[in-house]
């Protein structure tokens, strides 16, 4: 058995203790073949354990596979750290060009546009992260954010939900769709598209 599988298994099985140190050892050396047992754990009766599990999906989805491109992603992510939001673009872009199929290069451009009003263009590599990995919540509110901002209430509700529905743990999330509910019941215009 790998230390991989072994993590797994004590995610799975162990005491709250072992599943802690599971969800942490997962996040150092696990690869897509944990994403969906740690999203499951997610939902685990122990707060430490659906937090680490959180953060530990946080640290596989930045990984590649590929020493250069996670290279490329961390540069991306120190431009966007100063505000740098044109070459954090340029950064990502490369990311996605170098592999496009790795979700989270289309994540962090999606975050980037939001931060400079691009909605649609977010939007879209929202999408392109959830296509690749569906169990991407942070896409998923996300693009619910985008919605909001283009008054598209219904849409950033649903979009709320199914990222509560991969992720119940999102404080930030429930707020959001609480008040975005609250305005379609007010009768906000609930836009579709």
């Amino acid at each position: 058995m790998t230390p991989e599988e072994d993590a797994i298994k004590q995610l799975q099985m162990g005491e709250v203790v072992a599943r802690r140190q599971a969800a942490d050892l997962l996040g150092a050396i696990g690869g897509t073949g944990a994403v969906e047992v740690m999203v499951r754990a997610l939902r685990d009766e122990d707060w430490g354990v659906r937090t680490i599990a959180e953060h530990s999906l946080w640290q596989i989805w930045c990984r590649s596979g590929d020493a250069g491109v996670d290279a490329l992603l961390q540069e991306g992510i120190q431009a966007l750290e100063r505000k740098a939001l044109a070459e954090a673009v340029a950064m990502f872009t490369q990311v996605i060009e170098q592999a496009p199929e790795f979700a989270e290069g289309y994540n962090k451009r999606a975050t980037v546009y939001y931060l400079m009003g691009e909605y649609a263009q977010s939007i879209a590599d929202c999408e392109a992260t959830v296509a690749r990995n569906p169990y991407h919540f942070g896409a998923l509110s996300g693009e619910g954010l985008c919605c909001l901002a283009l008054g598209q209430l219904r849409k950033a509700q649903d979009l709320f939900r199914k990222s509560l529905a991969v992720n119940p743990n999102m404080p930030e999330v429930e707020k959001n769709l609480a008040a975005t509910e609250r305005s379609v019941l007010a009768g906000g215009n609930g836009g579709a598209s």
